[in-house]
């Protein structure tokens, strides 16, 4: 398809890398127009579908765009008869989960392969794996006009949520013993395997008929995400992100100086010298900068992917030490652009050994640099996204 228009639409929300995308679709010569609304329900909605529908009448657009999947935007893009192109920062996106997803329309890109392997074996015809990436060009110019980088200087630090605030722990005094009993050595499991889930093949069918007495499941007509799926995520997956942070984050400041920015409650992390929350576009990057070691922790639901932070700190020129993902291997060579640590115990083996060597630590984040500014930039993706549209709708 050639873009005649040049003209797309974007249902704008508080996505991290809206403002990085949407800069590169001008970039790249597309004029863009924005509609912005909070949407209590991502599959239906009237008003919003009615007044999206009014946009799309007022002038000619080559697609409408989302970052993430909204089964609203998709059902109102069907009616119209125009394109409607996605693409994920989460996953699992359970959006998706939605029977619109099968609509004719709907050209979605994921960043997690084993997502896009999922709903590619399910029958979606247009659906792409695409990685995310970074604009380490804005981020060297935040950094090179920067004149209070001291504030931002760790030893090691760590930058993002607690997840403290999980349904898990709300809904724990409700289970009976033997299913507290279960999720719990379930998740101490999930803790000890780096890259990998399995979550959801421990939520058998017998253990989801007893849970079923215990946790409602509220979903629309249309969905088809189910209780294995919604608890795995939504409630396991979260309550292990936290556990796997606060242990991580405790381990290292036995030994070392940790600091966290972070909007969540910190009450349980004795000594890590919380620094409040930072603005994602002004003060992060002079934080990845300004940090000896960066960490990261890819929370279990991303089953093979690379997560937004992971870019931001290597574009930052960020030293990284990150928990293993299959998908590193394809992008980075390991221990040469960014650390990988398997367990708690590794994670401190490392940063002692890193500390220790400094120019070793500063020619892997220089590594890691190079390689996101060269080969990963949104310029690159989206590139290549245009492509794939040219050739397939």
């Amino acid at each position: 398809m050639k873009f005649e228009n040049k003209r797309i639409l974007i249902y704008k929300w508080r996505a991290y890398n809206y403002l990085d995308v949407h800069q590169t679709f001008l970039t790249m010569g597309f004029e863009v127009d924005l509609i912005e609304q909070h949407l209590p329900s991502y599959d239906e909605d009237a008003g919003f579908s009615e007044r999206l529908t009014k946009v799309l009448h007022s002038r000619p657009y080559d697609f409408v765009f989302t970052i993430n999947y909204f089964g609203v935007v998709s059902d109102t893009c069907e009616q119209f008869g125009i394109p409607y192109v996605s693409w994920s920062c989460d996953s699992p996106l359970i959006s998706m989960y939605h029977e619109s997803v099968y609509n004719e329309c709907n050209y979605i890109f994921l960043f997690d392969k084993a997502g896009y392997l999922f709903f590619k074996q399910m029958g979606i015809q247009h659906i792409w794996h695409l990685p995310l990436a970074v604009d380490a060009d804005r981020i060297d110019h935040i950094i090179k006009n920067a004149d209070d980088l001291k504030l931002y200087q760790n030893t090691i630090s760590f930058v993002g949520s607690l997840y403290e605030r999980n349904e898990y722990d709300r809904l724990i005094p409700t289970l009976p013993a033997y299913l507290q009993g279960y999720f719990d050595c379930a998740m101490e499991a999930q803790m000890n395997i780096s890259g990998g889930n399995i979550l959801e093949p421990l939520l058998t069918d017998d253990i989801c008929i007893q849970l079923q007495r215990h946790y409602r499941l509220e979903k629309t007509e249309r969905s088809f995400s189910d209780l294995r799926l919604i608890f795995a995520t939504t409630v396991l997956g979260f309550k292990v992100a936290k556990e796997t942070r606060i242990s991580c984050l405790l381990e290292l400041v036995k030994k070392y100086p940790v600091s966290i920015y972070t909007n969540s409650n910190t009450h349980n992390l004795v000594k890590v010298d919380y620094r409040g929350s930072v603005d994602y576009w002004t003060q992060m990057p002079k934080v990845f900068y300004g940090s000896r070691i960066n960490l990261n922790f890819t929370i279990p639901n991303i089953k093979t992917g690379i997560p937004l932070r992971v870019w931001d700190v290597l574009g930052a020129g960020g030293f990284l030490m990150t928990n293993y993902q299959s998908e590193l291997e394809v992008y980075f060579e390991l221990n040469k652009d960014l650390v990988v640590f398997e367990s708690r115990h590794d994670l401190v083996k490392k940063a002692a050994y890193y500390l220790e060597h400094e120019d070793l630590r500063r020619q892997i984040a220089q590594n890691g640099y190079e390689k996101v500014k060269q080969l990963h930039s949104y310029k690159q993706r989206m590139s290549q996204m245009m492509e794939i549209l040219k050739g397939d709708i």
